[in-house]
């Protein structure tokens, strides 16, 4: 074998890169910067900023899922009718069975959600990333109109409470994945009783 076999591999650019990338909000301990994809491989801040507001939304949504799950597992239901044939809300099953399942919402419904959540995404929910004028992050969605006093907490705050959102995002993806696995489980017989919101049935 030749002597260049036992050579290190020249990583040198690859690394730098990543390493560019280690300081940023939400690299933090236990796993610290975890890419194992390597989505951030010749990267640089744009793209990382992209898939940045890309997480932050996802985490948004997804805790929106959570508190739903949670929430209408424990009989909580708007009052009223859902259409004009009397349907009441609490008369849809949960969880994905209400899109999904045989006694899913109407299809009309559907394509109402679906609208109403495109007209967000198109017209209000919008950053830099979607044609709005830069925020001062990624998933800054305030447009100059929305504060809630944002601009009254100083630098440390902010970065604080973005990494919570971040963190509370990451970890809803990963408890609303859960509640869809264990409510298919459901499907086979295999009903798990979980903590909070019971058996998913």
């Amino acid at each position: 074998a030749s002597a260049s076999a036992f050579a290190p591999a020249q990583t040198g650019k690859a690394s730098t890169q990543l390493a560019a990338f280690e300081n940023e909000l939400g690299v933090q301990p236990p796993l610290g910067f975890f890419d194992p994809l390597g989505l951030l491989e010749d990267a640089d801040q744009e793209r990382f900023d992209r898939l940045r507001y890309v997480e932050v939304k996802h985490g948004r949504v997804c805790q929106l899922a959570f508190l739903g799950q949670i929430v209408t597992r424990n009989g909580i239901h708007l009052s009223g009718d859902i259409d004009y044939s009397g349907d009441s809300f609490d008369s849809f099953p949960n969880g994905i069975a209400a899109v999904l399942g045989p006694d899913a919402i109407p299809q009309a419904g559907l394509l109402q959600i679906v609208a109403f959540v495109g007209f967000l995404e198109l017209f209000v929910m919008k950053d830099s990333a979607n044609g709005a004028e830069p925020g001062e992050f990624p998933g800054d969605f305030r447009n100059g109109a929305l504060d809630f006093g944002w601009d009254t907490f100083d630098e440390e705050t902010k970065l604080s409470k973005r990494g919570i959102e971040l963190n509370n995002g990451r970890a809803a993806m990963m408890g609303i994945l859960g509640l869809m696995v264990h409510e298919k489980l459901g499907e086979i017989d295999m009903v798990a009783d979980l903590p909070i919101i019971g058996a998913l049935q």
